[in-house]
């Protein structure tokens, strides 16, 4: 069976689990706090970040890319799509997820509400919030203009795109931070796409372990595990 060290709140741990579970592979969890550099995660991994993916005769793959390109050379789940264009497309947009949504936004939102908390206790800086939340409309803004045109966001099909993108927004939303239900002057709803979408997102067995996941002294928003909002 593999073993997966990772961070219930890391969002590139939430990948890798999605992942895992998308293929229908046995695994463990191992929670690990990289931020306290503890020697036996060191020992996996130098560089000391999440997730780090065990195999069974003990080798260990390290950081998001490795684990998930891995995990799609040992199964048959095409997640990257099904020609050279719908590839290319999957990673474009795994790297916006992975790269700028992730520098843009959650590492303001979730740095400051649960990472600093978890790292030092100290109070959220409204700075970084804010800068995180006014980042967030055009994101939010670019996901509803793909899914007016796609099923799903790379294309028709479910892809490692959906996976990426909702490790980040699944993060963000234990906290309260994804405006659902935001609308404009007339009072219709700004993001309906996306939050459909994440919505059969949550719904898929793959994601619903992350909803049980609870965070130390940090109590989910009320609409976190529900799977219709």
């Amino acid at each position: 069976m593999f073993t997966l060290h990772h961070h219930p709140a890391n969002p590139f741990s939430r990948k890798a689990r999605i992942v895992l579970a998308e293929n229908g592979l046995e695994f463990t969890l191992i929670e690990e706090e990289p931020w306290k550099r503890p020697p036996a995660f060191l020992a996996l991994n130098p560089a000391g970040e999440i997730p780090v993916l065990e195999e069974p005769s003990g080798r260990a793959l390290c950081g998001h890319r490795p684990v998930c390109e891995y995990i799609a050379e040992i199964t048959s789940r095409p997640l990257m799509g099904y020609d050279a264009f719908e590839r290319a497309e999957v990673r474009r947009l795994c790297d916006w997820f992975d790269e700028k949504f992730y520098k843009e936004v959650t590492l303001y939102l979730a740095g400051e509400k649960i990472f600093k908390r978890l790292w030092n206790g100290g109070a959220p800086d409204s700075t970084f919030l804010r800068a995180g939340k006014q980042n967030m409309t055009g994101h939010l803004n670019y996901t509803e203009w793909l899914l007016k045109h796609r099923k799903w966001l790379a294309s028709e099909t479910f892809s490692m795109a959906d996976i990426s993108a909702a490790a980040q927004l699944s993060v963000l939303d234990y906290v309260g931070e994804v405006p659902w239900d935001k609308t404009d002057e007339n009072g219709q709803p700004l993001y309906e796409e996306t939050k459909n979408w994440y919505a059969r997102i949550k719904s898929r067995p793959s994601f619903k372990p992350l909803l049980a996941d609870r965070l130390a002294n940090l109590v989910p928003a009320p609409h976190y595990t529900n799977l219709d909002f």
